[in-house]
C-alpha cells in the first residue's frame, strides 16, 4: 500500500480507476532533445533524459536530468524526485556560463520546511536556506508528474509550489504546432502568474513537445527535435 501522501495525490490529479500498479507512460532511457530559442533566434540546444529508478539515503527517487548547451553557457541538472509525487528531493546543477563555473547543490526537506542550497565557485563554499513549509515542486518534476498522472481534461489545474513562488498552471485547449518538421496536436497549458507554457503530445505518452518560460538558465523556449523512447 502506498503513503497517504500518494493517496492524497491520486485523488487530486488521477481518474477513481487510476491504479499505481500502471506502468508510466515513459521509461529509463527516454531522451527528449530540443532546440532552444531566444527571441525566435536559436540558441541551443537541450534534453531532458527519464534515467529510471535509484536511491538516495535509502530513499527510492526517479533520476531527471536536464542539459542545456549553447552559445557560452552550459547548464546540467540532476534531478532527483520522489516515486511517489515527483517532488524534489535533491538537485545537484553543474554551470558554466560566459567561462564562470558554479555547482549548486538543493536539498530539499519538507517535513522540516526548509532547502538547502549550496553553491560552490572555485575554492569558495556559501549556503542558503529558504524556509517554505508543505511539498515543494520542480518544473521538470510535474511535468513527469502531470504525464503519468495527469487528467489532460479541459481547465485540469496543477499547481506548483516552488521555492520562491506559487503558480498554477492550466489546461487551456487542444492546438496544432509545428515542431521537427512535423504537425502535432497537442493539450497546452499557461500558468498564473504568467511564467510557463507546456505543450503536451495527444498521444498515450503525453510527450513535452514545447516548454516556455524561466527553466534551465533562462527564459527561453525549448521545442522539440526529436525523440527516443525508453525501456
Amino acid at each position: 500500500m502506498r503513503s497517504l501522501s500518494i493517496f492524497l495525490f491520486m485523488t487530486l490529479f488521477c481518474s477513481p480507476s487510476f491504479s499505481s500498479e500502471v506502468p508510466l507512460p515513459f521509461g529509463k532511457g527516454e531522451v527528449i532533445t530540443f532546440s532552444i530559442k531566444k527571441l525566435a533566434v536559436k540558441a541551443g540546444e537541450a534534453t531532458l533524459t527519464f534515467e529510471g529508478q535509484t536511491e538516495i539515503s535509502g530513499q527510492p527517487v526517479y533520476l531527471i536530468v536536464f542539459k542545456a548547451d549553447g552559445f557560452n553557457f552550459y547548464d546540467e541538472e540532476k534531478i532527483y524526485v520522489s516515486v511517489d509525487t515527483f517532488a524534489p528531493v535533491k538537485v545537484l546543477r553543474d554551470l558554466n556560463i560566459f567561462g564562470n563555473k558554479e555547482k549548486i547543490s538543493e536539498e530539499y526537506f519538507p517535513k522540516e520546511g526548509k532547502i538547502v542550497i549550496s553553491k560552490t565557485t572555485g575554492d569558495k563554499t556559501t549556503q542558503q536556506v529558504i524556509e517554505k513549509k508543505g511539498q515543494i515542486d520542480n518544473i521538470y518534476g510535474t511535468i513527469y508528474r502531470y504525464r503519468a498522472y495527469g487528467k489532460f481534461t479541459p481547465k485540469d489545474e496543477v499547481q506548483l509550489h516552488l521555492p520562491t513562488q506559487d503558480v498554477m498552471l492550466k489546461l487551456e485547449k487542444t492546438v496544432t504546432i509545428k515542431a521537427a518538421r512535423k504537425k502535432y496536436q497537442s493539450f497546452y497549458m499557461s500558468s498564473l502568474p504568467s511564467k510557463y507554457q507546456v505543450w503536451f503530445d495527444v498521444g498515450q505518452q503525453k510527450i513535452p513537445l514545447q516548454i516556455t518560460g524561466a527553466v534551465g538558465m533562462a527564459n527561453t523556449t525549448m521545442i522539440i527535435r526529436s525523440y527516443k523512447s525508453g525501456q
